[in-house]
């Protein structure tokens, strides 16, 4: 379970976001004024528009045929799109001090909206009752079942899974590709594929892959493996395997990942093709370090890569998107 501190900094962070909310509205009550008049319009005129059927509201989380034909179903739906897009609207004149605040708030509320849809509640849902009747409860046994599962495997946390982990079988659909383990250190493990043509490029290719999703988000099944498609295309190919961290590489830092990771590939590659230049492609936080890569050879002068390829990355991080509403000093001292 998580500990009391940071169940405790999670309450008083959003606590502070809401608070933030209040002293807006305080200081602006003709905002909080001129929504809840407008929302009294547009919710009588819900009422108008049922009786007559012309109320046509579309969210692709209500696909079921009862949330438009049954009335009831369909006042709830409604509803709920009516409220949900008026706080949405308020929250977006709000005028923060700080933006992050302001991006922060939105986000928060975005969640806590998206929580209080009726498809979210068993007993509200057109969908999950008629295959309750259907399965005579069933499906209900097997969420519950399907809900303790996930709490055993996070060890007493909700630790959702979002696939079958025991659909995988090394060799058929992760991990398909045939190579082998050519050099090891204390962070990653570098990876020759086979070659499976009878001629190859001369400069060979290394891939980067994230410290996340590992290296075989890039070869899972014949299908859909990029590995596999460039070896058959001609391509001498490197992938780096990081390591699952434990606690004897906690003083490790970014710069580590770059020194022990493609730049000691890249040594090991030169001796054995006898390619002074290497591809490179950079998947994620993978294309980050590629990224950093490049310019600590700039700086040196060191001349060795021959085009680097960046999948899915990110290189400006003043702007990450939805990801910064967990970046600020507070989170980021809890979390060290």
């Amino acid at each position: 379970m998580k500990s009391f501190e940071e169940i405790e900094f999670t309450i008083n962070y959003l606590m502070n976001t809401w608070t933030d909310l209040s002293k807006y509205l305080l200081q602006n009550p003709q905002s909080l004024l001129e929504t809840q008049f407008k929302y009294w319009q547009d919710y009588q005129k819900l009422f108008f528009d049922l009786s007559n059927g012309s109320m046509t509201q579309f969210d692709k989380r209500f696909q079921h045929s009862d949330w438009q034909q049954n009335i009831l179903f369909n006042f709830m739906k409604q509803s709920y799109l009516l409220i949900y897009n008026h706080i949405d609207n308020l929250v977006k004149q709000v005028e923060m001090h700080d933006e992050k605040i302001g991006k922060k708030l939105r986000f928060y509320t975005h969640q806590f909206l998206d929580a209080t849809s009726p498809t979210n509640f068993p007993g509200l849902n057109p969908e999950i009752l008629a295959k309750s009747f259907e399965t005579h409860g069933e499906n209900l046994r097997k969420g519950f079942k399907q809900f303790l599962d996930d709490l055993m495997q996070g060890q007493g946390q909700l630790n959702i899974k979002m696939t079958d982990i025991n659909a995988f079988k090394i060799g058929e659909n992760i991990a398909y590709t045939k190579g082998d383990i050519i050099y090891q250190n204390d962070l990653m493990q570098l990876i020759q594929y086979q070659p499976t043509t009878d001629t190859a490029f001369q400069i060979p290719l290394l891939i980067i892959p994230p410290w996340i999703n590992k290296y075989y988000i890039l070869d899972l099944q014949e299908e859909n493996s990029l590995v596999k498609w460039l070896v058959d295309q001609g391509f001498t190919v490197f992938m780096i395997s990081w390591v699952n961290p434990t606690s004897q590489h906690r003083e490790k830092q970014f710069s580590d990942y770059m020194f022990e990771g493609p730049l000691a590939a890249l040594k090991c590659i030169e001796k054995i093709t006898g390619n002074i230049k290497t591809n490179l492609i950079g998947y994620c936080i993978g294309g980050t370090l590629l990224g950093c890569m490049l310019a600590y050879l700039t700086a040196k002068k060191i001349d060795c890569i021959e085009s680097a390829t960046y999948l899915t990355t990110l290189l400006d991080f003043s702007e990450p998107g939805e990801l910064g509403v967990f970046i600020d000093e507070k989170q980021i001292a809890m979390l060290e």
